[in-house]
Formats: C-alpha cells, structure tokens, sequence
C-alpha cells in the first residue's frame, strides 16, 4: 500500500513528450470534455490492445478522476488520475498509479499533461506530455528485486516512450471526432 509520502514525486523514471495534428479549429476542442466523456470503446480505439478499460467518477471531495487500464510494455498499469487543471485547451492529470510486473505489484507517480494550440483557423496541435516518477513504494520494490533504479528507469522509459508515441496520433483524431460532433 503506498504510503503518504509516495503523493511527493520522486526521481524521475520517464518523460516524453509527443504533439500530432487535431483537424477541427481550436475553438471547437474542450480536451476536458473529451477526456470526461471518453467512451471506453474509444478508448480502446485509441490502442489496442493496449488500452484496456477507462472510465470516469470524483474524489471524495468533488475533483473530477479519469481511471485508466493500460498495458504499458509489459506492466499493467491502473492509473487514477485526478484532475488538477480540466480546461478546453489544457487538463493535467496526476496519479499514484498501480504498475503490476512479472515480478509484482507496486507504484508509480504519473502526470498526465494534455493541452492543444492552435496551428490555423482548421487546425490545432495536440501535446501529449507524460512524466513518470518514482514512489517510495517503488524505490523500495525496485531494490528488494535487486534493480538498480537506472535499470528501472531505463525500462520504463523505453515503455512509456514507446506508447506515448502510439497513442498520440489515435488521442488526436478522437478529439477532432468528438469536436467536430
């Protein structure tokens, strides 16, 4: 069970960033409503196999949360995603994620960065930016497997790179379907 520590970023296991064309003018992309009202069809759409299952609810509180399953390189990842900037030109998301391996379950911190700009009057650019971090969870797992967090890191960075660049394109026609709707 991650701990309250584990809400702080640790070191940085992956970071990319990846931008692809969305064919509808600016002003009719709300990249939060798409991302709250993403179908889980269409999420599957956006990367079979892949992206498994999405849906979405509150916190306690009221905050609006986008829970994701996802098969990132080898790992399952159960992301729960809380958002902390839901705008129609930009949403950031951030997540203590479950990351089930071969070798087990443990944590990571995921921010989830999506905005859009726009190019023209019939065009806009969509980012998909993802940054990983380590929990203390993790640290801890990571060493009791005897992994060297550079070990880790590298593996993560090679999956999560990997799939950010496949589902940026499949993210970016989706929010011209819903936006030209």
């Amino acid at each position: 069970m991650p701990g309250s520590s584990d809400l702080i970023p640790g070191p940085t296991l992956s970071e990319s960033s990846f931008s692809h064309i969305v064919n509808a003018p600016i002003e009719s992309i709300d990249l939060a409503d798409w991302l709250f009202h993403l179908s889980n069809a269409e999420f599957r759409r956006c990367y079979p196999p892949a992206h498994i299952a999405c849906g979405t609810t509150t916190t306690d509180d009221g905050r609006p949360m986008s829970i994701n399953v996802e098969l990132i390189g080898n790992s399952l990842v159960i992301q729960q995603y809380i958002g902390e900037i839901t705008e129609p030109r930009h949403c950031r998301m951030v997540s203590t994620s479950d990351v089930f391996t071969s070798r087990g379950q443990t944590t990571a911190h995921i921010v989830w960065d999506l905005s859009v700009e726009k190019i023209d009057d019939h065009a806009s650019e969509y980012i998909n930016h993802l940054t990983a971090s380590a929990t203390d969870h993790l640290l801890a797992t990571i060493s009791d497997w005897g992994i060297s967090f550079d070990q880790a890191a590298a593996r993560c960075d090679r999956a999560s790179v990997a799939h950010n660049e496949q589902e940026t394109p499949r993210f970016a026609a989706s929010i011209a379907r819903r936006a030209l709707a």
